[in-house]
């Protein structure tokens, strides 16, 4: 209900106001509506976008020492997982990492222990086969998972979005959830310090699908009210100008082109808005860009890219065809990739892999690009074991500006200078690294450490059954045709945030509470301002949401008890 301005604040038109219906905005606001408490779910974009970001996931999860681990004979543990996170956070800014780091023990112990069952409960299931993400390539305490901990929700993104949509219906028809797209907060309204409510425009109906960008035409006003005030409304990952304006320099020159992870509704908006309200934003040159993107031949947003998941056997070069150092192989450090590539001067690079590696090894992210996973179909998942590309994959290879496809290596890099304006590659340079490569596998045993990778991985049943090829020399004609594959930096995620404590109270920047303010999700830093600090494990994104919205739904129900 809309107020005059002398009168909303006398009374309070909800318990809880939560902005942003993305995953962790779902799990929060269920959690508080069935603690009986009423609650205002509020969202600039329409109905079909409900769900945010996660219905678009491949839909991995970070599970800790669990049934799927032990029956592909993985042994995990807490003190393993705990390694792994801080090697690869690499937590070192004192007050700064002070709550995301505490965010990360609790979020180990929920891993390890009660978020399998909490979603069995839900509803979820869980692909067999556990993915082995980020596998680091340094030592023992450094970045990366030390074993496989990507559990794929069977279902995908939508998977996982399903049981916490069927709830909140639930809860709008019970009256306890009253749900508004199409309204943008503008401003968090306060008093004495304190937040009190919300206020902002209410945008034009609209009927565009899921991931289309919306209008922003406004056709009225509102202000509503409450005790507690959440901001559950993502990251900046579709803003190019502020991802280029925090980037930091650890990581090089911000690259000129980008293709975006995320549709244009993650725009940041939000981060602002509740910092003017007194809200601490820490660690805004942290975040997570990946590396094997290409251009969505079929776009649903603008500059829509797809990231690859490769498996480690593609020869990786830079944009002039030289190939990264060790341990810059597909699948193993996202940022140190990352950061190789920058420094290059170029803003993309290359893979170079034959048939036989493009049919085992790649996979493509998103629940779109993966029907058999995410319609649940046994059928088509098996399907994936018959000879040929699964059927997105060979789309992009059919489709896909960034491919090209040859029957040697003189017409395959003719082929790549073509797609890009300046012809830096070279044949000669290209054909002599790929033969050096090609003489180590005629051995056991190599000196170079990716195919020590590639053998290694197909120590674990689970690659050598459906994710690593075989070692076989890229020039023989009988493993072709060969691929090349243009990759583009892709943005995705958004580590740091605003700082909240253990039950996600968003401090101001004395470290203080902002009585009636939570937030969670990746507005956060998925919990503390940065739960991954530098780095992250995989997996660990959507359970972010997961984690950090279901403490804060339990904390605001304990708050109004």
């Amino acid at each position: 209900m809309k107020k005059s301005k002398n009168q909303w604040r006398l009374y309070m038109d909800y318990d809880v106001i939560v902005v942003g219906a993305g995953l962790a905005g779902l799990v929060a606001t269920t959690e508080i509506a069935d603690a009986g408490k009423k609650v205002l779910l509020l969202d600039q974009e329409p109905e079909s976008s409900l769900g945010g970001q996660a219905w678009w996931s491949f839909g991995g999860l970070f599970l800790v020492d669990s049934p799927e681990q032990r029956r592909m004979g993985i042994k995990d543990s807490k003190e393993l997982a705990w390694q792994d996170w801080l090697g690869t956070a690499g937590f070192d800014r004192g007050k700064e990492d002070y709550w995301g780091k505490k965010w990360a023990q609790e979020y180990i112990e929920f891993a390890a222990g009660e978020k399998r069952e909490w979603l069995r409960n839900m509803g979820v299931r869980f692909f067999p086969v556990v993915g082995w993400a980020e596998r680091g390539g340094y030592l023992a305490d450094g970045h990366g998972n030390s074993v496989p901990r990507f559990h794929i929700v069977w279902g995908t993104g939508p998977g996982i979005v399903a049981p916490f949509e069927r709830k909140l219906r639930e809860q709008i028809k019970n009256r306890l959830v009253e749900y508004r797209p199409r309204h943008r907060v503008d401003q968090l309204l306060t008093r004495n310090g304190t937040v009190e409510g919300v206020s902002g425009a209410i945008l034009e109906p609209s009927s565009v699908s899921r991931g289309e960008e919306s209008s922003r035409v406004v056709i009225g006003e509102f202000e509503f009210t409450s005790s507690i005030v959440m901001v559950t409304s993502g990251g900046i990952g579709a803003n190019h100008d502020l991802i280029r304006q925090n980037w930091p320099k650890r990581l090089g020159t911000p690259p000129k082109q980008m293709l975006s992870g995320v549709p244009a509704h993650v725009d940041g908006r939000m981060l602002t808005i509740t910092e003017q309200a007194g809200g601490h934003i820490v660690n805004r040159d942290r975040m997570w860009h990946y590396t094997e993107g290409i251009k969505n031949w079929n776009p649903i947003w603008n500059l829509h890219g797809i990231r690859i998941l490769p498996g480690p056997s593609s020869i990786w070069l830079d944009a002039k065809g030289k190939r990264f150092p060790s341990p810059n192989f597909p699948g193993f450090d996202t940022l140190g990739t990352l950061e190789a590539i920058q420094k290059t001067g170029y803003s993309y690079s290359w893979f170079i892999l034959t048939q036989k590696i493009i049919e085992r090894e790649f996979a493509l992210s998103g629940s779109e690009q993966n029907p058999d996973l995410t319609g649940k179909s046994i059928k088509q998942v098996l399907g994936r074991a018959l000879p040929g590309a699964s059927a997105p994959v060979q789309a992009f290879m059919d489709k896909g500006e960034d491919f090209v496809i040859a029957d040697n290596l003189p017409i395959l890099v003719e082929g790549m200078n073509n797609l890009t304006e300046e012809k830096l590659l070279h044949l000669e340079e290209i054909e002599k690294q790929i033969q050096a490569r090609d003489r180590e596998i005629e051995n056991s045993f190599t000196k170079d450490l990716q195919i020590t990778a590639i053998r290694g991985a197909r120590n674990y049943l689970g690659d050598k059954l459906i994710r690593v090829a075989k070692p076989h020399k890229i020039l023989d004609p009988k493993n072709g045709p060969l691929i090349a594959v243009r990759l583009n930096i892709i943005s995705r995620k958004t580590l740091g945030g605003l700082q909240t404590d253990l039950s996600a109270r968003v401090l101001d920047s004395s470290g203080n509470p902002i009585p009636g303010l939570y937030a969670a999700g990746e507005v956060s830093g998925f919990g503390g301002g940065g739960v991954h600090g530098y780095r992250a494990l995989e997996g660990t994104f959507l359970g972010g949401c997961l984690f950090s919205g279901r403490v804060a739904g339990r904390a605001i129900a304990k708050e109004l008890q």
